[in-house]
């Protein structure tokens, strides 16, 4: 294939495989829903081999309570049967969810989601990219970054694409200019699709700010700019921008400062 026909094919494709966030915003679909899950199957069930699960009962009922009541507010797979819900004996705070309809919980991040609202607020977030496809989307911009740089090179009559300074330099450069400000942006917007799964589900909104203070009181953050996250300054300042909305969702569940999960 001629480059030139190379770069028709790159903008066909980002012109015409698009789809939209449930906040409205466009985004690059190169990749089938089909597709996509099953590597997130793949990905948990390696995860799985190589992380051991934890072996504290309590903590992993309490973590799956929390799942199962947000569960049923994701709209592409709302039966609790569907998901595969583990706390990884691991101390990372972190947690995660995958396409394939996989949650990842760490024992670790339950030092800072010190209650069930917080934990909510993670769980929620974390589904918020698999509601928004996230992990469609980076997969899919990764691949058009590729085929960008692939034809550069050639523009370039570069005969080594991957021994090329230039090259190198352009591929830093969609890295920090392209697939990490992405990052960010879908970071944020699962913050405020898990603000609104985590209220319409009873749980306390106002305290996924409390999350990001407690996340904030553990330095050796690294700069914003060369971050997949926003800080948790931003986090926080864009969860109260929205905490109006959240808060109505909140009062109307019938579900409002009730509790659901007991805290071990």
């Amino acid at each position: 294939m001629s480059c030139c026909r190379t770069l028709v094919l790159i903008f066909t494709l980002a012109i015409t495989a698009c789809s939209t966030t449930p906040t409205g915003r466009k985004q690059l679909s190169l990749l089938s829903d089909s597709e996509v899950n099953k590597m997130g199957v793949s990905s948990y069930e390696q995860m799985k081999k190589t992380m051991p699960l934890s072996q504290n009962k309590a903590l992993r009922d309490y973590v799956v309570c929390v799942a199962e009541h947000i569960i049923p507010q994701v709209k592409q797979a709302p039966k609790i049967s569907q998901w595969e819900i583990n706390l990884f004996a691991d101390k990372q705070a972190n947690a995660f969810a995958l396409p394939g309809y996989k949650i990842g919980v760490y024992e670790g991040l339950l030092n800072y989601a010190v209650n069930e609202d917080q934990l909510a607020a993670v769980i929620g977030h974390e589904l918020g990219h698999v509601i928004a496809h996230h992990a469609k989307e980076r997969l899919s911009t990764q691949m058009a970054t590729d085929m960008g740089i692939k034809v550069g090179a050639v523009l370039l009559g570069v005969e080594d694409p991957n021994n090329s300074l230039g090259v190198k330099i352009a591929a830093l450069g969609a890295q920090y200019g392209v697939i990490l400000p992405f990052s960010r942006e879908h970071e944020s917007e699962a913050d405020l699709i898990g603000l609104e799964l985590m209220a319409k589900s009873g749980f306390d909104p106002r305290q996924s700010i409390q999350l990001w203070q407690n996340m904030s009181k553990d330095g050796g953050n690294v700069p914003e700019l060369l971050s997949t996250h926003p800080s948790n300054k931003t986090r926080i300042q864009q969860l109260q921008a929205h905490m109006a909305k959240a808060m109505q969702l909140y009062q109307s569940s019938g579900k409002a400062g009730k509790q659901k999960c007991n805290n071990p």
